[in-house]
């Protein structure tokens, strides 16, 4: 295992940490961890150069952008994931989002089932998706994260999920 994916690691599980107690991403974290990995992939001799560092960021936080302006996720995601692309580079940020995406797909479900509120979850999403075909793809505030009444999942720990996914296979 390279630096990259074990400080990406460490980053995740400390994510998942501060996700579950206070569900909040410490901005210190995912700022800190980015501009870590951008000094780290300029000047390590193992790194993969600062560019790499930077896309991976952007490509992170533009997959991740879609949702949050959805008011689907909070910035924090949006943050740790662009961190965590900042470490593994582009590529491995996109597998990321995506086994992430997945990931929280089947721990909602998981969680709303355990909570009772699946059938409520899923006349949402059905809400959501007649608005959207009616409206156009925007914001719909009775669903969205803030004012739902629905459980919540420290999203965190689907990232971490996507992250070994990613890291494993890729």
């Amino acid at each position: 295992m390279n630096t990259s994916t074990l400080c990406a690691l460490v980053i995740g599980c400390a994510a998942c940490v501060t996700d579950v107690q206070s569900r909040r991403i410490p901005n210190w974290l995912t700022f800190g961890a980015a501009g870590a990995a951008l000094v780290f992939h300029a000047v390590a001799p193992s790194g993969g150069g600062f560019m790499f560092a930077v896309t991976g960021w952007f490509v992170g936080a533009l997959i991740m952008f879609v949702p949050f302006a959805l008011r689907g996720l909070g910035a924090g995601d949006v943050k740790l994931v662009a961190a965590l692309g900042a470490w593994l580079g582009p590529m491995n940020a996109m597998w990321l989002a995506l086994y992430a995406g997945v990931a929280g797909f089947v721990m909602a479900v998981v969680v709303a089932a355990f909570h009772g509120y699946l059938r409520t979850a899923v006349r949402n999403i059905w809400f959501l998706l007649q608005h959207w075909t009616a409206n156009g793809v925007r914001p719909l505030e009775d669903i969205s994260l803030e004012g739902s009444s629905g459980p919540r999942l420290a999203y965190a720990l689907p990232i971490f999920a996507g992250l070994l996914v990613a890291v494993w296979l890729h």
